[in-house]
Parts: C-alpha cells; sequence; structure tokens
C-alpha cells in the first residue's frame, strides 16, 4: 500500500493536518512496553519526543472533550469528572505508537477542549470517554454540531451495555435530531484503511481482564454519523474499551498481547488516519 497524502481542506473547516500514514504490517514489530508501572501527568515511564520545526504548525493534537455531567439526569455513580478517565496516559501512549509506527507528525502535549469556549477548529479530532451518563448543554450541543458540520470528526470511546448506548444516543439526537446513527459493517475501509482487521475489535477494561466484556456489553458496536456528502462526522464505539488499551498497555504483559496490541492500537491508528482522509 503506497502512502497516502492527505489533501488540504478549505480553511473554515477544522484545521485538518496532511498526513502521510506509512503502509505496516500487524503490529507483531511493536516492541513489548519498556514501562511496567502506571504513569502520572509528569510523562513517568512515557517517552517524550520533539516535533520537527517544519512541522511545528503541521502536527496531529489529540484533543479530549471536558463534558458536563451526568448527575443531573439520576446517573448514579456518575461524578464531575467521567470525561478524564485515563487521561493522560491514553492519548500519551497513543501519541506515541501513532509516532513510532507511522510518519505521522504528532504533538506530544495533547489537549483538552470545552465545547462553548474552545477554538474547536484548531483541532481535527475529538475524543469523548464514558459518555454513558453525559449530558451536554444545550450551548455544548450547539458547538458541536458547527464543529461537525465544518469538517470536525468525533470519537465516542468505553461505555458498556444498553442504558448506556441510550443516553449516547439521546445526545447525539441532540446534535444531529435528523440524522440516522448507523451501524458500520465489517466491510468499511475504516476497519482496513491501514491495519486489516477482520473482526471489530472488543477491548475490556482492564480491571475485567481476562473477561471480554463489561456488564450487559456482550457485542461490539461501531456506529457512525454522516453528512450530506457521506461523511463520517462521528464514530461510536459501543462495548469497547480503546482507551484502556492504550493507557494501560504496561501494567499486564498478557492484556497488552491480547488487547492493546492487536485491537486498540491498530483501531485507533484506522479511525486517525480515516479521520484525517476523508
Amino acid at each position: 500500500m503506497p502512502p497516502v497524502i492527505r489533501t488540504p481542506i478549505d480553511r473554515a473547516s477544522p484545521c485538518k493536518i496532511r498526513v502521510a500514514l506509512i503502509a505496516l504490517s500487524w503490529l507483531c514489530a511493536l516492541p513489548a512496553p519498556a514501562q511496567m508501572a502506571r504513569f502520572n501527568h509528569n510523562r513517568v515511564g512515557v517517552p517524550d519526543w520533539k516535533v520537527d520545526p517544519d512541522f511545528r504548525n503541521d502536527v496531529f493534537t489529540f484533543a479530549r472533550v471536558r463534558y458536563s455531567s451526568g448527575l443531573s439526569r439520576g446517573f448514579r455513580g456518575w461524578g464531575d469528572y467521567r470525561w478524564e478517565t485515563d487521561y493522560p496516559d491514553a492519548e500519551l501512549n497513543l501519541g506515541f505508537r501513532l509516532q513510532q509506527m507511522t510518519s505521522l507528525k504528532v504533538n506530544p502535549e495533547p489537549a483538552v477542549v470545552d465545547l462553548a469556549v474552545s477554538n474547536l477548529s484548531q483541532f481535527p479530532f475529538l475524543y469523548i470517554v464514558e459518555a454513558g451518563g453525559m449530558y451536554l448543554r444545550d450551548n455544548e450541543v450547539d458547538a458541536l454540531r458547527q464543529y461537525l458540520l465544518n469538517g470536525g470528526f468525533l470519537m465516542f470511546d468505553d461505555f458498556w451495555g444498553e442504558t448506556e448506548w441510550r443516553n449516547v444516543a439521546k445526545e447525539v439526537a441532540r446534535i444531529f435530531p435528523d440524522r440516522e446513527i448507523v451501524d458500520l459493517p465489517i466491510e468499511h475501509p475504516i476497519f482496513h484503511c491501514v491495519f486489516e482487521l477482520k473482526e471489530k475489535p472488543q477491548v475490556p477494561g482492564i480491571h475485567v481482564f481476562p473477561a471480554r466484556y463489561e456488564r450487559d456489553g456482550r457485542d461490539v458496536h461501531y456506529r457512525a454519523v454522516f453528512d450530506d456528502q457521506n461523511r463520517m462526522m462521528v464514530i461510536i464505539c459501543q462495548n469497547t474499551d480503546l482507551g484502556d488499551g492504550w493507557e494501560r498497555e504496561g501494567d499486564n504483559i498478557e492484556y497488552f498481547r491480547q488487547y492493546a496490541e492487536p485491537k486498540a492500537y491498530p483501531m485507533a491508528i484506522n479511525i486517525i488516519f480515516y479521520a484525517m482522509t476523508h
């Protein structure tokens, strides 16, 4: 597979970067994690890297959404900080693996964005974790709708079961009341654009490992919302915890070999590649 170069887009859209991803074999070449201890916010155990000055303004920045609490909807146990689950280790590890395994230029400093006040157009890719109890305020809904229609991409990750799915679907319907959420078949290019995935990856949280899934989330689903030009704007990863596969890669070698290496990283790279090139 030859390198793919992303074409520039209109400046009105989020500032997507040019991407050249190297065609890769399966992650059999990916070294086992050097770190086997928990990380902290000072990058302990997470390698750092420098951005080439020529790419200072042309790098991929992983941006996590700081959303409102679900407490107002009565979700028992949901506090104000579910948005930061796996933070910052998940994005630090993923950024390092992106930098290591592809030719994508990656910002070593991930971002946290507030939907109603941040300049979302700086970030082509947004990540929301544990949205099963998320509640978006009206101004956050409006900001997300404008961002996505202007070319942005949003990924939901790490929520389990039907109760949490209903809440995510309800919040997405507030953003796009007239657009359908569709199931992605395994034939969709997002499962094949860099790594050839033969099944939809399901990654359990490490706290339930070696179990394959959590609660009633037996069957993994990847769903999407498209715009009028059939561009994917939103991917919804249900009954899987890709972020734990990134964050906890150094905690357990079996977890790394069964889930982080063959599933969590390939799916994340596919999603980011697809978002940057479509």
